[in-house]
């Protein structure tokens, strides 16, 4: 009796580590920072020379409706990735959905992910137009908080 129920706890703990090991963690690896011309940017930064796939941005409204603002079907992209927020780069084929332009009352995502077995993570970063329209010049938005553009270089470059 005894045997069988050290099987069964070994049985379910092994389960459980196999099935924890598939979900992809959320690192900020994702930012938005302000321009010069006062446009927001994305900032996308995947860990070392990992490539990633399928970067998005998306809109809730306060209901929590998710709404894709654009999205790419691309399957493999690398490199850092600075550009506005509204205007990926052009050779990503973007789909563009809705106001092209940070609404108030909603809860925008910028995210991206990289996908292998045993090394899966998003990069992401959540915000409204409210936090954007307060960041100062040189400010980026990551981790649910403003910080600099060094302060989010190594933030990144830590959480890999």
């Amino acid at each position: 009796m005894l045997k069988g129920r050290v099987a069964a706890v070994v049985g379910v703990a092994a389960g459980v580590l196999s099935l924890s090991g598939c979900a992809a963690v959320d690192l900020p690896l994702a930012g938005v920072r302000v321009g010069a011309d006062g446009v927001p940017h994305a900032l996308l930064r995947p860990c070392g020379d990992d490539s990633y796939r399928k970067p998005m941005l998306e809109g809730a409204v306060r209901d929590g409706r998710n709404r894709a603002v654009w999205a790419v079907r691309s399957t493999k992209l690398d490199g850092d990735a600075d550009f506005p927020l509204f205007s990926p780069p052009a050779e990503w084929d973007a789909r563009h959905r809705g106001a092209q332009r940070l609404l108030p009352n909603r809860h925008y995502t910028l995210r991206f992910g990289h996908y292998v077995t045993g090394d899966s993570y998003n990069g992401i970063v959540e915000f409204t137009a409210e936090n954007i329209e307060k960041l100062e010049p040189g400010q980026v938005w990551a981790d649910d908080r403003a910080m600099s553009l060094g302060e989010f270089e190594e933030l990144a470059e830590d959480s890999c």
